[in-house]
């Protein structure tokens, strides 16, 4: 198929797409990578009267430190994030999550800030800024606005990105000293959408979690930030303990059906990705029981 008829407006400015955006509201779509957009077009699951391309602003671009803060600029190609040293040193989840995002043709040309606006529940991205707690910043006619990510993704493919203002930054806290983190994903194959996904960050001292934050993806309508992960700070896990914290993490997704996986299946794997998550973090093996067969 191909996409109908638009109107094609560059933007020149970041200035000059917040006008074009207040011209056209919701009947326009922002073109930044177009790796998610343009076969959405194609296959007329969306039609807009007219793209706003934002490809060419630069001062949209770039990866820095400012402080605690580790600031990515919303077009920031996803091979960027993957190369950049200060991401490695800042944020090594996001590093570890770049390498799961598709394939490098896609990475290549996608952005960390279509993706988020893009907001697919089964999209890597996502989950690591509700776990990582980061700040999206967008802008409109009345000046910038910052969201935290936990209240940015709304449901499927919806955000709280209001028609005519652009998603221009996020703000990421600089990850603390002695964290780690766990990255991994179910996949029919590499590089195909998550069936069920997690992206967690920790502090371990003396072989307990003094903070962690569990971060599932494809579970639901949106990214998950778990609440059991609360139950597994500040004290000694066994065996028995991370089942009963597996077995409340049940109770606590709603995961969809589809052709992918039944609801059933996404808890089971969500409950293998916890053990394995855990038993990584804190370098204990025979925490992890689970199996994904």
């Amino acid at each position: 198929m191909k996409a109908a008829a638009f109107a094609y407006a560059r933007a020149t400015s970041v200035v000059n797409a917040l006008e074009l955006l207040a011209i056209h509201g919701d009947k326009a779509k922002v073109l930044s990578g177009g790796q998610s957009l343009m076969p959405a077009m194609n296959l007329r699951l969306v039609s807009p009267d007219i793209l706003i391309d934002i490809c060419d602003l630069a001062e949209l671009r770039g990866i820095a430190v400012n402080g605690n803060m580790l600031v990515i600029g919303a077009l920031t190609r996803h091979v960027d994030l993957q190369r950049s040293a200060d991401v490695a040193t800042c944020a090594p989840l996001l590093r570890d999550a770049i390498a799961h995002v598709a394939h490098p043709a896609i990475r290549n040309r996608g952005t960390i800030g279509g993706s988020l606006a893009h907001a697919d529940p089964a999209s890597e991205l996502p989950a690591c800024m509700v776990t990582l707690d980061a700040t999206i910043v967008v802008r409109g006619p009345g000046g910038e606005r910052r969201i935290a990510a936990a209240e940015f993704f709304k449901g499927i493919y919806e955000t709280a990105l209001l028609p005519h203002e652009l998603l221009v930054a996020i703000e990421l806290p600089v990850a603390p000293a002695g964290s780690t983190c766990f990255f991994q994903e179910f996949a029919r194959r590499h590089g195909d959408y998550a069936i069920v996904g997690l992206a967690a960050q920790a502090v371990v001292k003396d072989g307990t979690f003094a903070n962690l934050r569990l971060g599932f993806f494809a579970v639901g309508d949106r990214p998950l930030l778990a609440a059991v992960a609360g139950k597994l700070i500040d004290v000694f896990v066994t065996p028995a303990s991370l089942a009963q914290v597996a077995a409340a993490l049940v109770e606590e997704l709603d995961p969809h059906e589809d052709q992918q996986g039944s609801p059933a299946m996404r808890r089971h794997l969500a409950k293998v990705l916890l053990l394995r998550c855990v038993a990584a973090l804190l370098a204990r093996p025979e925490l992890d029981t689970g199996a994904a067969g």
